[in-house]
């Protein structure tokens, strides 16, 4: 073997071991106790990281040298990365078990509520309406609405939906309620920060049964707003009490910022004991509509054992960066024993409520400057 071919062999080789570092570190990033974005960012590609990495694996066999122990060791190395991602993503494949069941209801036990993130910058406002009018929710939220796409937006479905709740934001992050049912002792609470808000309120389904609703859009972790989860993170928590709290079964909806599978989502699942619809379901991306290859789900409905799921779609492309999310969810009480999550440990509520003390210190830590 001339000394070109060999440097050529040696090349590759040296080129698939950087690839699969690559696929290692970023598998391990998540692990960093550290809510910088430039860390938390790696939570939301976890399918494209399983991709990654599962190439990575297969690829390395190229150079493999059953000879050499470093390679035994890449490899295992590679194949626990690989399963651990799997692992993440399996329970948002259609091989896993349902977390909330099919509904058995009758149809005047269902309602549905449609969840879209509009893109305040966006102009395609009849393209938002239209895909709206489609599905002919019963809740219908919308965010990032500033005063114009609220206007907009209520002469569209003043007609319609006889109970709102709205609160504009030139900052990206109002909302507005639509509801056909009756909504009760609704208020605007901001609950970390005095620009993010969000929406409480009872709702009255038609058989009379109360239902206390969330509408959140917590701020993600950007260098352009706040380095840092913690903000996102409390909020999350702070809604997880509320729900602990609340004798009512309850429906958190909107745009968490934050992918199912992370840490911060898991342990507000274990928290509040809300269901995610997804499980069994499939991954149903919401973000980001203009880009094919990176996207994962921001957009979220999670709500007590007594629901059950009729459907679930997205929406079509209305111009935003997300698709709108669209359920129909049954009131079935009687068998909300069968999908009943465990309550949370000791550990899991010290996590939380420690979660929420980082929001204050940093919070504190701004004030001084």
């Amino acid at each position: 073997m001339d000394s070109s071919s060999l440097k050529s062999k040696l090349t590759l080789k040296l080129f698939l071991q950087i690839f699969g570092g690559v696929a290692i570190i970023l598998t391990i990033f998540p692990f960093v106790a550290v809510d910088h974005w430039s860390v938390r960012v790696f939570d939301f590609p976890h399918l494209q990281l399983t991709l990654l990495t599962m190439f990575a694996l297969l690829t390395y066999f190229i150079k493999f040298n059953i000879h050499k122990v470093s390679d035994y060791l890449f490899v295992t190395t590679l194949l626990a990365c690989f399963i651990f991602q799997g692992i993440k993503i399996f329970p948002y494949t259609a091989f896993s078990q349902f977390e909330m069941n099919d509904s058995s209801a009758k149809a005047d036990q269902e309602f549905s509520i449609y969840i879209a993130n509009v893109l305040q910058s966006n102009d395609n406002v009849q393209g938002v309406i239209q895909d709206a009018e489609r599905f002919q929710a019963d809740l219908a939220l919308f965010t990032e609405t500033n005063a114009e796409w609220i206007r907009h937006l209520k002469t569209a479905f003043d007609g319609k939906y006889k109970y709102q709740m709205k609160k504009a934001e030139e900052n990206t992050y109002g909302m507005i309620l639509f509801s056909k049912f009756p909504l009760e002792d609704g208020h605007v609470r901001f609950l970390v920060e005095d620009s993010i808000p969000s929406i409480h309120t009872k709702l009255i389904l038609p058989s009379g049964d109360k239902v206390q609703l969330y509408a959140i859009h917590p701020a993600p972790p950007t260098p352009q707003h706040n380095p840092s989860s913690a903000d996102r993170d409390a909020e999350l928590m702070r809604i997880a009490q509320l729900t602990r709290d609340s004798d009512l079964p309850v429906i958190v909806m909107g745009d968490f910022n934050d992918v199912a599978w992370s840490e911060t989502t898991e342990l507000f699942q274990k928290m509040s004991g809300l269901l995610d619809l997804r499980k069994g379901r499939g991954l149903f991306n919401t973000y980001n509509a203009k880009n094919w290859l990176m996207r994962w789900p921001l957009d979220h409905i999670y709500s007590s054992a007594v629901f059950r799921v009729g459907d679930v779609q997205l929406g079509g492309k209305t111009g935003s960066d997300h698709f709108p999310f669209f359920t129909k969810l049954s009131f079935e009480p009687e068998l909300a024993a069968e999908q009943r999550l465990p309550a949370p440990s000791q550990k899991e509520i010290e996590e939380a409520f420690e979660q929420i003390k980082n929001e204050k210190k940093e919070d504190t830590s701004k004030a001084k400057k």
